[in-house]
């Protein structure tokens, strides 16, 4: 962390003005500003890019990897609730990724998980009470209580709910929301809690409803969800209430791409570049009071180098004054991480993954690519000497969701939109619990593909006969402690073979890993059973 200069064209977003000047840090901060003659050849100086919602645990990666991919691509801090974590490991997966991410040249600005386990209607590894909330948020590593799932209890004011939010206010901390397809009265009563933030809109008509509730929007495009074509027009007549997350972004994403990414597609859509900037650079460190530079002076020096305003190219990314990535190379070193895991569940038969069939009419979760939605549909499925089975030729495929954490049988239900024609694909990634979850085209391959997991004590897997291929994740069951850009080359891999299956998903194993997440209507499978998300129950496979 030396003393330096660097000339460039500034891009100062909170007075809407780029000038040509000379910028000098020492000893991580900046020191004085002063504009220089006019130069339009020079690059641009801007405030590096802010996640403002992500589980890190979603990229696969640890958190001192994750930023090791992230910086090449301008980001210097993220919004990060270590949920997925908690579910699995409870406080002691919170210590992890806090103890973690300190190790590296990034800023994790982590929350308190509202929501562990996210309901009761399945089996996660570890509970946060709210004594652990309180204790997390006296800790100044804790910026915010992570997003509050439970919106009945909310909107209903349940006790424990209440003194959840209760316990953020006091701290004077914010608190995030998740609300999806919320609107009108119900959404009123979710926001007057104190909810802050959503990033689940995915329609405009709903977003527009919640910036008029004081709710920040988080517009999200991650590996699974899209949602910013839909939501993006919202920064026209709401430039303070916009910022940009990624939610989760699956390892080979995260090495393409990250926050850059929306920032070009919002300035090519004729978005005021100012106001694109503002949501990914300034409106996430003001309302989470980050300790995070915006390149004014007596700041710490966090700012990037850029090409142009139109594509972004990051030249490089400085954190506290330190030159962290460079013509698209991180320049963070790879670091020893430890693992910490829990799994107790032996290998599987592939008896336990027949069901006894009560008729050829199911009910079927309905995939949708880009969305984290499922609707509800009826389908036929195939019967064979008694048992259900799944019906390729209509792209009805057998879903099962098998409990990690304790010996029970697995949970078996059908899901359309997976397509694929042979074979069977699992992940231990199954949000909220991260039990596992695998679909396929037969219980031979279903049970291969659960048992290569269980087997590596988690990570996803895919089976087509003799081929075979395993993503192991130690970490958790959901994280990889290798070098990123390794993990992503692998992670490709198998997503490639998933294709090759029959998958027409952009991500197919990143959409799996939603369809466990009961708190997103419309339909869901839990290692304890179909769940209406609707209405908040347990429902029979079988129609009658």
């Amino acid at each position: 962390m030396g003393n330096f200069q660097v000339l460039g064209q500034l891009v100062d977003i909170s007075n809407r003005e780029i000038f040509s000047a000379e910028i000098s840090v020492e000893k991580g901060k900046i020191v004085s500003i002063q504009k220089v003659v006019e130069d339009k050849t020079l690059p641009f100086l801007l405030p590096g890019f802010i996640d403002a919602h992500v589980h890190i645990e979603s990229s696969m990666l640890v958190p001192s990897e994750f930023a090791r991919l992230a910086v090449p691509h301008g980001t210097v801090a993220t919004v990060s609730d270590p949920h997925e974590i908690a579910n699995v490991c409870g406080m002691e997966g919170i210590n992890y990724m806090i103890d973690n991410g300190k190790q590296v040249p990034f800023k994790f600005y982590f929350g308190a998980p509202s929501c562990v386990p996210a309901t009761p209607f399945e089996t996660a590894g570890a509970e946060i009470s709210v004594q652990d909330i309180h204790d997390l948020l006296e800790r100044k590593e804790i910026s915010y209580l992570a997003e509050m799932m439970n919106w009945p209890g909310t909107v209903h004011r349940d006790p424990i709910v209440m003194e959840k939010i209760a316990l953020a206010k006091k701290c004077g901390k914010p608190v995030d929301g998740h609300a999806p397809g919320l609107r009108g009265e119900i959404a009123a009563q979710y926001a007057s809690a104190g909810i802050t933030t959503d990033h689940e809109c995915f329609t405009l008509e709903e977003a527009l409803d919640k910036v008029k509730l004081g709710m920040k929007i988080s517009i999200r495009e991650g590996s699974a969800a899209k949602n910013f074509d839909a939501l993006i027009d919202i920064i026209d007549d709401y430039p303070d209430m916009v910022m940009f997350c990624s939610d989760d972004k699956h390892p080979d994403n995260l090495a393409i791409s990250h926050i850059n990414e929306l920032v070009v597609r919002a300035v090519a859509k004729g978005k005021n570049v100012f106001d694109v900037l503002k949501a990914a650079c300034i409106t996430p460190v003001q309302h989470y009071s980050m300790d995070v530079g915006q390149l004014q002076l007596g700041d710490p020096a966090y700012f990037i180098i850029v090409e142009d305003l139109r594509e972004f190219k990051v030249l490089q990314t400085y954190i506290d004054g330190q030159l962290v990535a460079e013509d698209g190379k991180t320049l963070i070193h790879k670091i020893q991480n430890p693992i910490i895991n829990n799994f107790n569940t032996g290998l599987k038969t592939v008896e336990d993954f027949k069901l006894l069939a009560k008729g050829n009419k199911v009910r079927v979760i309905s995939a949708l690519d880009g969305q984290l939605i499922t609707p509800e549909i009826q389908g036929e499925i195939l019967i064979k000497n008694g048992f259900a089975e799944s019906n390729p030729q209509s792209d009805i495929l057998k879903l099962t969701v098998v409990n990690r954490y304790q010996e029970a049988m697995p949970a078996i239900a059908f899901i359309k939109n997976f397509g694929l024609k042979s074979g069977a694909i699992a992940s231990s990634v199954g949000h909220d619990s991260h039990n596992i979850i695998a679909v396929g085209v037969d219980d031979w391959s279903i049970w291969r593909a659960v048992n290569l997991l269980i087997q590596e004590k988690g990570g996803i897997s895919a089976v087509n006969g003799k081929e075979e291929m395993v993503l192991a994740l130690p970490v958790g069951g959901i994280m990889s402690p290798d070098d990123g850009y390794e993990v992503a080359k692998a992670y490709t891999t198998i997503d490639k073979m998933a294709k090759e299956m029959g998958s027409s998903l952009k991500s197919p194993f990143m959409t799996l890993s939603f369809m466990a997440l009961l708190v997103i209507p419309d339909l869901k499978l839990s290692d304890k059973g179909l769940f209406d998300g609707q209405r908040f129950e347990f429902v029979d496979v079988f129609l009658s």
